[in-house]
């Protein structure tokens, strides 16, 4: 192998070639949500009150984060049941990230129609998500 590929295991199936540059989990449209999600979030709060530097602020980066970033960890896992477990972790976040976007609207840090759009991401990463780990779950059954 080059100096900068590696091998990964991916859930189910033999080992490919991967590049530090492009991992597999890239490819997973839930991954690409949930990191489309959490870019948006990162520019939206950039603005808020600074005084929700630690408070809000963080709880949302934090949520927004925690979904794309359990959902490359499972991928890296050995196995469906290990992938399952992450992607359970990531539908906590997204549910986490839904309390918080909420709050922030009903406090006025975030405008309506800033949190209409986030929240569509949000649903839309909930979805796939939910349906990748459904799949997961299906597979591991004998």
């Amino acid at each position: 192998l080059g100096r900068f590929e590696h091998r990964l295991r991916m859930p189910g199936d033999l080992t490919p070639m991967s590049t530090l540059s492009h991992l597999p989990h890239e490819d997973l449209r839930a991954w690409q949500a949930c990191y489309q999600l959490a870019v948006s979030i990162y520019k939206v709060s950039r603005v808020w009150p600074s005084e929700e530097r630690y408070g809000l602020t963080a709880q949302v980066r934090s949520a927004a984060f925690s979904a794309g970033a359990n959902i490359a960890e499972g991928f890296a896992r050995e196995g469906p049941r290990e992938l399952h477990r992450f992607l359970s972790i990531a539908l906590g976040s997204l549910a986490e990230l839904h309390f918080a976007l909420r709050l922030a609207r009903d406090t006025g840090i975030l405008e309506p129609e800033a949190w209409a759009v986030l929240e569509s991401e949000r649903q839309i990463a909930g979805r796939l998500t939910g349906a990748l780990a459904k799949s997961v779950r299906q597979r591991r059954r004998p």
